[in-house]
């Protein structure tokens, strides 16, 4: 066997850990809910720089990371990626700010059944009836959302398409995930780097402006770079099924931080679609467990 073949204890600590330190982000985010987004995100591209090139300093895995940022194909296709990452983290942000981290968690539960929707219609992929089955009825709970919600669930779609499409975009990444990380945020470092500057220039930003929000801000690299790091380490010593399935855990925790923690109220449509994507999901688990069995 192989290791993706067989779940590894070692792939089993390192795939819980970082999916449950997702779970807990949006207490960290809480903490900021009084920065704007925008420069939320740009703190978390700069201070992850650091993180990341340690990492890769110690493992010693800089030699991919030189020759991407030689390739002008995969230097084009990196800032695709980081483009889609800093959308996704900006919605994300967004969300907690405004006490809408229930639909953050929707737009996680849905991006899986998005995921294989897309590999359905992108790269030929065969789906079981299933698999039709759960993708249906994921698209009728976002209509449900749609017709009913009081508004239109931007925050869950927003997040569903900017991270499927990432996902789906990082294929072509020859590298791998540690070394497109870094490579990622020092492209958007360049943006990021020059909204601070001006931030700092015009006496509008929040960073040095008092102890407590600038050491908040100081920890996002760690916040943003370690959860990613050991995920990329933990995937590749697990089945994809067993992937597959914990990655409910993230959004699990956040819809119970949301309506537990920080007192969400779940309008009328939203506790019509929740099921429905819940369904949807244990639908989708099993036949990607059949899947994997017969294979």
């Amino acid at each position: 066997m192989t290791q993706q073949d067989q779940d590894t204890p070692r792939g089993l600590v390192l795939a819980i850990t970082a999916y449950v330190l997702w779970g807990f982000l949006p207490l960290y985010m809480k903490l900021l809910a009084h920065v704007p987004a925008v420069e939320i995100v740009a703190h978390r591209v700069i201070w992850s720089i650091p993180v990341a090139g340690a990492v890769l300093l110690i493992l010693r895995r800089t030699k991919d990371l030189r020759e991407a940022v030689r390739n002008p194909r995969m230097l084009a296709m990196g800032c695709v990626t980081a483009a889609l990452i800093s959308v996704n983290w900006g919605i994300y942000v967004y969300a907690i700010s405004i006490e809408r981290a229930a639909d953050a968690a929707l737009g996680y539960y849905i991006n899986p059944l998005f995921s294989m929707f897309l590999a359905i219609v992108l790269l030929g992929e065969r789906p079981t009836k299933m698999q039709v089955v759960s993708i249906l009825i994921a698209a009728a709970a976002v209509l449900v959302l749609f017709i009913a919600a009081p508004a239109p669930p931007w925050i869950p779609l927003g997040l569903t398409l900017s991270w499927g499409f990432y996902a789906y975009c990082k294929k072509s990444l020859p590298i791998g995930p540690n070394q497109g990380f870094l490579l990622e945020v020092l492209i958007l470092s360049v943006p990021a780097a020059g909204y601070l500057m001006y931030l700092g220039t015009s006496g509008e930003g929040v960073f040095l402006a008092n102890a407590r929000d600038t050491w908040i801000l100081l920890a996002a690299g760690v916040v943003t770079a370690v959860p990613l790091m050991i995920y990329a380490n933990g995937a590749k010593l697990i089945r994809l099924s067993t992937a597959g399935i914990l990655q409910y855990i993230a959004p699990s925790m956040i819809f119970i931080i949301a309506v537990f923690l920080f007192n969400e109220e779940l309008d009328q449509s939203r506790m019509i679609a929740f099921p429905m994507i819940w369904t949807a999901l244990m639908i989708y688990s099993i036949s990607m467990v059949r899947q994997m069995r017969r294979r």
